[in-house]
């Protein structure tokens, strides 16, 4: 009679016994762990098991590069040949670990590759700290103090460095071929020049697209703001694919007229309504400013120019002649002044002002404020490139544009892409 044969196959493993193995791995993982520190410190268990995870993927690659198990039948005169320890970065903080070596030292890990020390996630938080203007002194603090990452101000300099790179690029990119409003500006910032610390104006171009979203097409650097320099910007523009603009917004810098209309002679310069009246102000009294700005309130809230000019008029008999300066500041730039009062309300609050540029250079101004004197213009040119990409988060279209692009439309019939 033919013996039964024993079935000596494992029973199927059921998900009980999983959960029962997960269970008992989670137990060994905390046994010993009472605090925070036990469990997410430098030498918790969460690193540990990061660490063991590493080292399981990379002797899993170089099983792979070798084509053989260690201790197995080898296929190739390369053989494993020990370990080498590195610390790495991590978002959690260092993370010490073995890599594998081969005899012939062709094994190139994937998973942390030669000389790499910092694993992805690392520069991108580093990134967000320097964007908000911290330095790379405040970021060692900080990643020291968070993460128990003890990383040199070197290390978070070529962190950031890589973005420069990503400036470049943004600063050269294809533009769009129109825009009905630019926006430009310049603000000064500290930085080292020869040993002596300087300021240097940074001159910053926003642009509203037609869909209405805003642009900021670039920055550049000059030893100060001057009328030359604007018009080798927009040359810049142009050369970058911008056919036309309808319209750009400015303050009130001596010859911006004559550099506007040599490159875009068909674009309406709007003087900064703003800054017309700061400029009128300057040699007014504190006493008496809110006697003049009430003065002019109807000058800037006329219907037309007609009225504009009425309301200048009696601005000035109103002041009895205390200060011809402010009505003379109006005069000397009032083609400039005058052309949103040809416009409907919508379009009148988005061109009588660069509040839109200013608003973008108060939040600049803010990430730079909490730095010292740059060492260079690359430096300032990085954190303002960082800084723009987290402004834009929290830009919007105007609620009425579609309106305002129908009466666009309609007072520059054809500029307008189809």
């Amino acid at each position: 009679m033919e013996a039964v044969k024993e079935n000596k196959e494992a029973p199927p493993v059921t998900n009980r016994d999983r959960a029962v193995a997960k269970q008992e791995f989670i137990d060994s993982l905390l046994e010993g762990c009472s605090t925070e520190e036990d469990l997410f410190g430098p030498e918790g268990a969460f690193t540990k098991l990061k660490g063991a995870v590493m080292e399981r993927l990379l002797e899993a690659e170089i099983t792979e590069h070798l084509g053989h198990e260690k201790q197995g039948r080898r296929r190739s005169s390369n053989a494993r040949n020990g370990h080498s320890t590195k610390t790495v970065q991590t978002d959690s903080g260092p993370v010490e670990i073995r890599v594998p070596r081969d005899r012939e030292g062709t094994f190139d890990p994937k998973l942390v590759k030669k000389h790499q020390r910092r694993l992805e996630g690392f520069d991108e938080k580093v990134i967000a700290l320097y964007a908000r203007g911290m330095t790379t002194r405040d970021i060692q603090q900080h990643l020291r103090e968070l993460y128990g990452t003890d990383v040199s101000p070197e290390l978070i300099s070529r962190a950031t460095d890589g973005v420069l790179e990503e400036f470049r690029a943004w600063q050269t990119r294809p533009l769009d071929p129109v825009y009905p409003i630019v926006y430009l500006d310049a603000l000064y910032v500290s930085v080292r020049e020869g040993g002596q610390v300087t300021k240097r104006a940074f001159y910053v171009a926003l642009g509203v697209t037609v869909d209405g979203t805003r642009d900021v097409l670039g920055f550049w650097v000059a030893a100060s703001e001057g009328a030359k320099f604007w018009l080798s910007i927009l040359t810049e523009l142009k050369n970058r694919g911008v056919h036309d603009i309808l319209f750009v917004c400015a303050d009130g810098l001596s010859g911006f007229g004559q550099a506007i209309e040599a490159a875009f002679p068909k674009a309406v310069h709007q003087t900064c309504g703003v800054h017309l009246i700061r400029s009128a102000l300057r040699f007014v009294s504190w006493s008496d400013r809110k006697l003049v700005t009430g003065a002019l309130r109807p000058v800037y809230n006329a219907e037309n120019e007609q009225a504009a000019e009425l309301a200048l008029e009696q601005a000035g008999r109103l002041l009895d002649g205390r200060y011809p300066s402010v009505v003379r500041t109006f005069r000397n730039r009032w083609t400039e002044f005058v052309p949103f009062l040809s416009y409907p309300p919508e379009l009148r609050r988005m061109l009588y002002t660069t509040n839109a540029v200013e608003s973008l250079n108060s939040q600049l101004r803010k990430t730079l404020r909490q730095r010292g004197p740059f060492p260079n213009d690359e430096a300032v040119f990085k954190l303002l490139f960082l800084a723009i990409r987290n402004a834009k988060v929290h830009w919007k279209r105007p609620v009425a544009w579609t309106r305002m692009l129908v009466q666009l439309d309609i007072f520059f019939e054809g500029r307008l892409p189809a």
